[in-house]
């Protein structure tokens, strides 16, 4: 006796349509939740009295100062924090390398768990926390910059270079070694031209980040930018201040310009 089977429905459908509204539902409890705790009131933002105290104290920003002599130290500091952000984040790039090859469990067990907890330590601690502990051990200027930069960068790109060394295919690197090749030399031609592209583009996004982190830090004394910044709002200097906004402004566009036609310089080639 011959039966006719129903066609069988998708299993799991109503389940994680059901687990997708719960998600969405909390999602949203935790967003309203927030403002309640949070007591945001957007009606004093734009309320008469603020908009007038910030349309003034923005009107108060110019002109800026374009004096030759300020326009020269202004761009003194520019090459400064465009330093300090270069070679922080070389440093990074090289020792998160380094940290992501036990980090993706190349070295055993133990080697994976301590170095993704140094790289949790390392990214965990802001970049001006760095920078004051830094300061006191290096002394004002921007070296200490250039320290705490390293220091926070290294756990965000090893993280993330560890991340892309476990997605690369297994398969170039174990034929180089099934051939009698050595484990660096199978590494450096197998997998590292899988993850290179990869890995560049996270370094220009992080030089991109830390060219605005550098202006920052110096308000804690790391040199270039932020601390031209810092001492002329301090005095009520804002058109010298204007000026170090605009170089800031400028510096970060060149920076996003130049990583833009890198990246499309290494898709092409």
């Amino acid at each position: 006796m011959n039966e006719t089977r129903e066609p069988c429905a998708p299993r799991g459908a109503a389940d994680f349509c059901l687990s997708c509204i719960l998600t969405c539902a909390l999602v949203a409890a935790a967003v309203a939740g927030s403002f309640v705790y949070l007591k945001i009131e957007f009606g004093t933002l734009f309320s008469v009295g603020a908009v007038t105290d910030m349309g003034r104290f923005a009107a108060s920003f110019f002109p800026p100062d374009l004096e030759p002599d300020f326009l020269r130290k202004t761009a003194y500091g520019a090459l400064q924090t465009f330093a300090v952000a270069m070679v922080g984040t070389l440093l990074a790039a090289a020792a998160g390398l380094l940290l992501a090859l036990p980090a993706a469990g190349r070295h055993g067990a133990a080697a994976e768990r301590l170095s993704r907890f140094l790289l949790n330590l390392l990214r965990s601690v802001p970049e001006l926390v760095w920078a004051t502990l830094m300061v006191l051990a290096a002394g004002l200027g921007p070296f200490a910059g250039v320290l705490a930069l390293a220091l926070h960068t290294t756990g965000v790109l090893g993280r993330l270079f560890a991340e892309a060394i476990e997605n690369a295919p297994p398969q170039p690197e174990q034929s180089l070694l099934e051939t009698g090749s050595g484990g660096v030399p199978a590494f450096l031609y197998g997998t590292l031209p899988l993850v290179w592209a990869q890995a560049v583009a996270y370094g220009l996004y992080r030089l991109e980040m830390n060219i605005r982190m550098a202006a920052v830090l110096g308000f804690v004394g790391a040199g270039g930018l932020g601390q031209m910044l810092y001492f002329h709002l301090s005095i009520f200097q804002q058109a010298q201040a204007a000026t170090v906004l605009i170089a800031m402004f400028g510096l970060v566009l060149a920076v996003d310009a130049l990583s833009d036609r890198l990246r499309a310089w290494m898709g092409r080639n």
